[in-house]
């Protein structure tokens, strides 16, 4: 460790301890003082102590301390509560929240032993406190610009370390706990650092209940969909020495289980963490391993606080801090080979509560965190190639799901390994008739007001080439669906569900209108007010794109999870993972096959699948900042809302695919057989 950096942690570290004893901060402002720094006094016991010898009645009782601020239970009355914070602290309110935030993050330094980050965020609460020991109260703007100088002044390092613990093997603070731990001693659970609830806790119990024969099972799903991912792309996995692992804990055994089987396949494993720095945070999301969500409502809170920082300077700073990075990490971002992903589901649908008082961006902030997000994209994809690049995705349901969940999950272990051969020939002959049109219809039934026209790719030699991809159980896990990108040029209508749930949130009765393939009009029933509903949707589908193309129209296969889902009562708690397998479904944003169209795809029957892009992705060819959103949403019409999938000819008679819900295409009719049992 820095020697210097020690020196002015053991600094900060002393003042703030002095700070619960002094009155010279403001009223009502020194509350937040003495609570921050009795949180941050736990903190930096765990930084200088560790958890070693600690009993589990004791790490528990650490662990609910260091998050019970933002527990539900709580959070009326906590500084990460905008609304709160507003309340007591007046003007300055949205930036002590903000604060708040970046300080919550130094739970996972100390855990991690990373004196730096943890040392800034000191020096920052102490530079706070100080403002407000004065006679004179500092301004709003003096406040703020003190967040703003922070982080401008430590961009490069946060987006550097960020890069490099996302593929760097050496040194892996989760890889080192998995592989050397004694995971039936659940104990292990405490040393990440994460907040740990009955799901994780549940889960990690759950597992150590199956044999190794099992878990090594469930492994080698989820490694080898991995593997013949890099296959079915025609890329060569020998050209890669790292893998990046990423899920929710409690699954440990079975990622100890992937390491193994992912180094016998000459990779290594990285696992890094979700973002907790507000410079590399993005929306309420989580990318990289994570523990229970405390609260979800305070992570939604703070999806947009970076709009505290947001100009053409900051995106300018962090695209130099990214670039600057990629050089000195080219090396190891030549031979990364992208994710390999568990996500989990089953928790209690959530729809959040939007706050006016939140950090909030302006249109001309939307403006410029869509460049930042599209410069962003070029830059990682000229070090980690996207045509060179892979991923996989599995999912499993995690015990909130309820009080059949050891069946459950036992039912989707049978899901994620359905006979996949069956799949291909029975989708095989669901896009030999897709391929015989350019248009398909797909209407609604009963309350869904959906009416779509799907515009295909001409085929010029239909021998040879197909519009669709015959989608078994590699990267997307599990087995079930064909899918396109389709024309935008007549491309249009109304798409309807009733609940979905997309990216951890849950919409009810959303509508997307498309013209020309993309979305110009849309509306939801979260809210009360109209307003509302919109910005929700342009906050968590379009992402203040003005308009989004529709980039994929499938026609999922998989009955069997859609059956299992109405038997379970679980249908809107599926992650989209499976959902999408469970009828038509239509993703706005770019195209399965973004960064990567020039790669020629072909299905198990030697057929090249041409329609890799549309008309926004060709736009790469003269300006590639046109070209991608940098997102893709799958939004998924279940069996029991639909009415009809038929193609149209050039005479205009109609092939149905599906009818009321079902498969009725010759050849198809054995998807039907899990509805009758």
């Amino acid at each position: 460790m820095d020697e210097w950096v020690m020196e002015r942690y053991d600094l900060a570290k002393e003042r703030v301890s002095e700070i619960p004893q002094e009155t010279t901060a403001a009223e009502p402002y020194r509350d937040f003082f003495v609570r921050e720094a009795a949180f941050l006094q736990k903190i930096t016991a765990v930084m200088d102590h560790g958890t070693a010898g600690k009993t589990l009645e004791e790490l528990q009782k650490q662990n609910h301390e260091l998050y019970q601020d933002i527990l539900p239970e709580n959070y009326e009355n906590s500084y990460g509560n905008p609304a709160y914070a507003q309340k007591m602290l007046g003007e300055y309110g949205k930036a002590f929240t903000f604060l708040y935030t970046e300080l919550h993050g130094t739970i996972a330094y100390a855990f991690e032993k990373k004196a730096w980050d943890l040392t800034v965020a000191l020096e920052l609460f102490l530079e706070f406190y100080f403002a407000f020991s004065q006679e004179e109260l500092p301004s709003v703007e003096q406040v703020k610009e003190i967040l703003v100088s922070y982080v401008n002044d430590y961009c490069q390092d946060m987006v550097g370390e960020r890069i490099r613990e996302a593929i760097d093997p050496e040194d892996n603070f989760a890889v080192q706990i998995i592989m050397n731990s004694d995971l039936t001693d659940l104990r292990y659970l405490y040393q990440f650092g994460e907040y740990v609830s009955d799901n994780e806790w549940k889960t990690a119990e759950f597992l150590n209940s199956l044999s190794q024969k099992e878990i090594d099972e469930m492994a080698r799903t989820y490694t080898e969909g991995y593997r013949i991912g890099f296959i079915t792309g025609r890329k060569d996995i020998s050209k890669k020495k790292t893998v990046n692992i990423r899920y929710q804990l409690g699954f440990e055994r079975m990622v100890k289980s992937a390491i193994v089987q992912f180094e016998e396949m000459g990779l290594k494993t990285v696992i890094y963490r979700h973002a907790l720095h507000a410079v590399n945070r993005r929306n309420q999301f989580r990318n990289g391993f994570t523990g229970g969500i405390a609260n979800p409502q305070f992570d939604y809170d703070h999806r947009q606080d970076s709009a505290l920082f947001m100009d053409s300077d900051f995106v300018k700073r962090k695209l130099r801090a990214l670039q600057t990075s990629y050089d000195e990490f080219a090396d190891l971002a030549a031979v990364h080979g992208g994710p390999a992903c568990i996500e989990t589901f089953g928790e209690a649908p959530f729809s959040p509560v939007s706050k006016e008082e939140s950090w909030t961006f302006t249109e001309a902030q939307q403006k410029l965190q869509l460049e930042l997000d599209n410069e962003s994209s070029q830059i990682v994809n000229r070090y980690i190639k996207g045509d060179e690049r892979s991923f996989t995705i599995i999912a499993y349901p995690v015990p909130e799901i309820g009080e059949n969940f050891s069946e459950i999950f036992r039912e989707i272990v049978k899901i994620n390994t359905l006979d996949y051969k069956k799949y291909q020939k029975i989708q095989h002959t669901i896009i030999d008739t897709l391929d015989t049109c350019e248009w398909v219809e797909i209407k609604g039934k009963g309350e869904n007001e959906t009416d779509l026209l799907i515009h295909l790719h001409t085929l010029e030699d239909p021998k040879t080439q197909t519009n669709f991809e015959n989608c078994v159980a590699d990267v997307n896990i599990p087995v079930g669906e064909v899918f396109t990108s389709p024309v935008l040029a007549g491309t249009g209508g109304m798409l309807h569900v009733s609940k979905v749930y997309l990216n951890g949130l849950q919409f009810r009765d959303l509508k997307l209108v498309f013209d020309c393939g993309q979305v110009i009009d849309y509306t939801c029933s979260n809210f009360e007010t109209e307003e509302e509903n919109r910005k929700y949707i342009e906050d968590n589908i379009l992402f203040h794109h003005p308009k989004l193309a529709m980039g994929e129209f499938a026609i999922g296969t998989n009955t069997t999870a859609y059956v299992a889902a109405q038997k379970y009562d679980m249908a809107d708690k599926l992650p989209i993972l499976i959902a999408e397998k469970m009828g038509p479904h239509f993703a706005v944003g770019d195209t399965c096959y973004s960064w990567s169209e020039d790669t020629p795809v072909y299905n198990p029957d030697g057929k090249e699948i041409i329609a890799r892009d549309n008309e926004i992705s060709e736009m790469r060819k003269e300006d590639v900042s046109l070209a991608y959103y940098g997102c893709h949403t799958d939004i998924t019409i279940p069996y029991d809302e639909l009415g009809s999938i038929r193609t149209i000819d050039d005479e205009g008679e109609m092939t149905s695919i599906i009818e009321d819900g079902r498969f009725v295409l010759p050849g198809t009719e054995e998807l039907n057989e899990p509805f009758a049992e």
